[in-house]
């Protein structure tokens, strides 16, 4: 019989209120994580089938068709990251939105005021939080970008320490375990200025900083006389295809203090600069 003062009785209980918690943080979510578990499920099924279901070049003529499966493929990995601000007032509100079918929408992760980071959708999987936007000549972000939600209500909210620090804690393991690019992580303004201001105000700086995109340099020299600005937008990544809404997204990242529809002779500065690191 255990006395209270025991190390092995402590240790136990412990054990079993950890695995109360865990029973408890469960329950809670219970009958999404089943919607979840079925969801993979239905897609490993479809993975796994040999040959693959409704995958035939040539209906009319099906045995024109053979499979041969290659012993050499692997899982298809994230290139971005995407950064957003929810426009939400809580960690609880964004998740409850995040489980809701009739708004469609999800995040791979969700970074709490306090620095809580909340793993919604596996990496390997696509979530629904980039939308309608272009990058480049990438048109289809939520299939090749990881989204992060950081728990902001995107107008009056500051940016706690305690979350930036966990964020770069997430974004150092994403860059290492999926070799994504400095110039990859972007923001939802970034790629849709049209339609989203997110994350807004951001401290880009301390993110590149540390090595999650670029910023521009203290010191900045002049461009030459034949520069393009325009050109540079969309040489670095920005839909130029609606030229405003391309500039205005630049300066939300980069300017945040003048965000008007017009490169301004300081945002050519900053512009030339940013693009000579792409």
């Amino acid at each position: 019989m255990f006395s209270v003062k025991s190390p092995s009785f402590r240790g136990a209980s412990i054990l079993t209120l950890a695995l109360l918690i865990s029973a408890c943080s469960t329950n809670k979510y219970a009958a999404t994580e089943k919607i979840y578990k079925q969801k993979t499920k239905d897609f490993a099924t479809i993975i796994s089938a040999t040959p693959p279901v409704g995958q035939l070049y040539d209906v009319a003529n099906p045995t024109n068709q053979t499979w041969v499966g290659s012993v050499n493929f692997g899982i298809r990995k994230p290139n971005f990251v995407i950064l957003h601000h929810t426009a939400q007032d809580s960690l609880a509100q964004t998740i409850k939105t995040f489980h809701s079918t009739k708004a469609a929408t999800s995040a791979h992760y969700v970074i709490s005021r306090d620095g809580k980071v909340v793993h919604m959708v596996n990496d390997y999987l696509r979530s629904n939080h980039a939308g309608v936007g272009k990058w480049g000549k990438d048109t289809d972000l939520n299939s090749s970008s990881i989204g992060i939600e950081l728990d902001n209500n995107g107008t009056t909210d500051a940016w706690p320490d305690v979350q930036i620090n966990s964020l770069v804690k997430l974004l150092e393991t994403l860059k290492k375990t999926y070799n994504i690019p400095t110039a990859n992580f972007i923001g939802h303004s970034d790629i849709a200025p049209k339609r989203k201001p997110d994350p807004n105000k951001f401290p880009w700086k301390k993110l590149a900083l540390k090595g999650f995109g670029y910023w521009y340099d203290d010191v900045l020299q002049n461009p030459p006389a034949d520069f393009d600005g325009p050109n540079a937008l969309k040489l670095m990544g920005y839909d130029t295809s609606d030229l405003n809404a391309a500039i205005v997204g630049f300066k939300r990242h980069f300017i945040q203090s003048d965000i008007s529809p017009k490169l301004t002779p300081v945002d050519l500065l900053v512009l030339y600069n940013v693009y000579t690191k792409y």
